[in-house]
């Protein structure tokens, strides 16, 4: 960690979103879990039969938040080959959405720094690798919604031919959506930790690296990503989820691929990343690591 006699001043932060600002792991891993054992109670198909079958759709579709999921889960088609499963099953989705919301919330001390942040008029930027739709809604639903400026999100997944999100949708049009924040979406295949989608947000604001701060959960893809540029890392550490308990169930059934396997596999045998900051105890520690003053 970086011991400088002076604190950076800097008139921009740029933050990942899933486990740096919420315990998206938790909110997965709860939901998921409960929605899992009521539709194996309800439709009778084991378990890990229901697991490698949500695996494959998961890939097909590329996000492990797919809203169409049970639609597409051969075990329940063939159970109910006249009737929508989504529909038939509806209760292990009720359970779903309920733990969801039970779990989804701001790690301590965000929102309070994001205010102050506000207050001192700097612009917070999120960047996240997460699908358009549960982004927003996860913004909504904790608050910050206008806190941050702009968010940068991985477009939605695709659906089946002749079903759109609309399809899905069952409240007013105006509970849907950013109303105050920005959101735009990051040409799809572009990962972290390739900076173009960094270096087009510094540029945005006419920001030099030293002048932004990025704060994020991986060290293989945020803290790498700003040291390429010369941002100012910040390791979200009490974010780590890879070693929690539950991680085996995301694995089983995870959209990623055996060349995103490859993938983080090439990033992990890189040399060691030393994060330049480090946040042990919460998000709020920013505050005293950095002088941020309006540009």
């Amino acid at each position: 960690m970086v011991d400088m006699p002076n604190t950076p001043r800097v008139s921009l932060l740029v933050t990942d979103l899933d486990n740096t600002l919420w315990d998206w792991f938790e909110a997965w891993h709860s939901s998921f879990s409960a929605m899992l054992r009521r539709l194996s109670q309800l439709s009778e198909v084991p378990q890990r039969q229901l697991e490698r079958e949500i695996q494959m759709v998961h890939r097909r579709r590329g996000t492990s938040e797919y809203s169409y999921l049970l639609n597409e889960l051969p075990s329940l088609l063939r159970r109910n080959p006249h009737s929508q499963p989504l529909k038939v099953y509806d209760d292990a989705i009720h359970v779903l959405n309920r733990e969801r919301l039970r779990s989804t919330k701001l790690y301590s001390g965000v929102l309070a720094t994001l205010r102050e942040l506000r207050r001192r008029k700097i612009p917070v930027v999120a960047y996240t690798e997460s699908v358009a739709y549960w982004s927003e809604w996860r913004i909504r639903r904790t608050g910050l919604d206008g806190l941050i400026k702009v968010m940068y999100s991985s477009p939605d997944h695709d659906f089946p031919l002749g079903v759109s999100a609309h399809d899905l949708r069952t409240q007013p049009p105006d509970t849907y959506g950013l109303k105050v924040t920005t959101h735009k979406r990051v040409p799809p295949g572009i990962l972290k930790p390739n900076t173009d989608v960094l270096k087009s947000i510094l540029a945005d604001f006419s920001v030099p690296p030293k002048g932004a701060v990025y704060v994020g959960d991986s060290l293989m893809k945020d803290v790498a990503m700003a040291q390429e540029l010369g941002v100012y890392d910040v390791y979200a550490q009490y974010g780590a989820s890879q070693d929690r308990e539950g991680y085996d169930l995301l694995r089983r059934v995870s959209h990623w691929t055996q060349q995103d396997i490859e993938r983080e596999r090439e990033l992990s045998a890189q040399p060691t990343i030393t994060p330049s900051y480090v946040l042990s105890e919460g998000f709020s520690q920013l505050l005293s690591m950095f002088d941020f003053a309006e540009a």
